[in-house]
């Protein structure tokens, strides 16, 4: 297994760089994974009221993904801290321009704590590179644009790729990998499980 570790910037507060491990999910991981999207996903309650104690959606998306056809193991990434602590996780799954195969990104978490210190970044650098050195042609999100146009994705309908609900377009995006082909175009397609959110 490779392995890469990445110094990350430090936190708001202005800490020294932090070491994080980006790796390939393992065995063990799963649970890990369920408590950092839980965190990460989290609604807040009414004012002045805890979160809601119902785990968010996303939670139950990464395990179906992970039960289905869609999943690719190599796509799903984690961040670990120095003490081997799960602080974040990103997925890719099987997802359809046509009927061409592509990528779906999501969810991406990262544990509260973490956020706003590069951990996110670092996965998605990750998993955009392990995608690339596949083949995948591109990879597909429904997400801010403010966010993900630093990692190169643009508009699904610059690419004539729309998203399955037309009111999605304009968070729905693309980033285009090496093995991309004009001929990707039409209506995208997630995985089964993402029909259930």
């Amino acid at each position: 297994m490779i392995s890469t570790v990445i110094r990350l910037r430090g936190d708001p507060a202005g800490a020294h760089g932090v070491a994080v491990l980006i790796r390939r999910e393992g065995e063990t991981d799963a649970e890990a994974i369920r408590a950092v999207t839980a965190a990460a996903f989290a609604r807040p309650g009414a004012l002045g009221q805890a979160p809601s104690a119902q785990a968010p959606p996303e939670v139950r998306l990464v395990d179906e993904l992970r039960a289905s056809e869609a999943w690719i193991p190599a796509l799903s990434l984690v961040a670990a801290d120095p003490a081997g602590d799960v602080t974040g996780h990103v997925l890719c799954t099987r997802g359809y321009v046509g009927d061409m195969p592509v990528l779906a990104l999501g969810p991406l978490g990262v544990r509260p704590d973490r956020q706003r210190a590069g951990v996110g970044s670092a996965l998605m650098h990750a998993v955009l590179g392990a995608g690339d050195a596949l083949g995948e042609p591109l990879v597909a999100l429904l997400g801010d644009p403010g966010y993900y146009a630093r990692f190169g994705f643009r508009l699904g309908r610059e690419y004539q790729i729309t998203p399955p609900v037309a009111s999605w377009q304009p968070h729905f995006q693309v980033r285009l990998l090496t093995a991309y082909r004009p001929s990707a175009r039409g209506m995208f397609r997630y995985a089964e499980p993402f029909d259930r959110l």
